[in-house]
């Protein structure tokens, strides 16, 4: 038999995806595609261009503009949740920890950003993430309890 094949086969055995791991996966790739689209806005129109934001928000900030707080919204909050999504994709055993840091990560950005230039609620968008940041969190406590309890 052909070895390629084998591994093929062994490969589609795997597990099915648990419930947790879904909702993990689904959140992740919920916040990573807003935050890679929006930290490319923030790259790309730095001083309010695309994205209607104020540059006199930054004041009092270590930022001249929106450029480096839109690259760290890419990487950070948009790639580090792709990247946990596809770890949890994959099955990889660390993917419910990194559930839990991508839920803390978007918490303690969205308490700097707060801190940094205000609270808005119009559009309501700093109260949605936070709830999404306490939602992702939970999942991956959750999730990483239930993986601790099985061994």
């Amino acid at each position: 038999m052909d070895s390629t094949r084998d591994a093929r086969e062994q490969g589609s055995e795997q597990s099915p995806l648990g419930r947790l791991a879904v909702t993990a996966i689904s959140l992740e790739i919920l916040l990573g595609a807003g935050a890679v689209g929006g930290g490319l806005a923030l790259m790309a129109g730095p001083n309010g261009e695309i994205l209607p934001l104020p540059v006199a928000a930054l004041s009092g900030s270590p930022f001249a503009n929106y450029f480096v707080p839109g690259a760290i919204l890419f990487t950070a909050i948009g790639l580090g949740p792709l990247g946990a999504a596809v770890l949890a994709w994959r099955r990889h055993p660390v993917a419910p920890l990194l559930a839990f840091a991508v839920g803390i990560a978007l918490l303690v950005w969205l308490v700097v950003e707060i801190e940094l230039v205000g609270y808005s609620s119009d559009p309501p968008l700093q109260a949605l993430y936070l709830g999404l940041g306490v939602a992702i969190t939970l999942v991956g406590v959750g999730w990483t309890l239930s993986r601790l309890v099985q061994i």
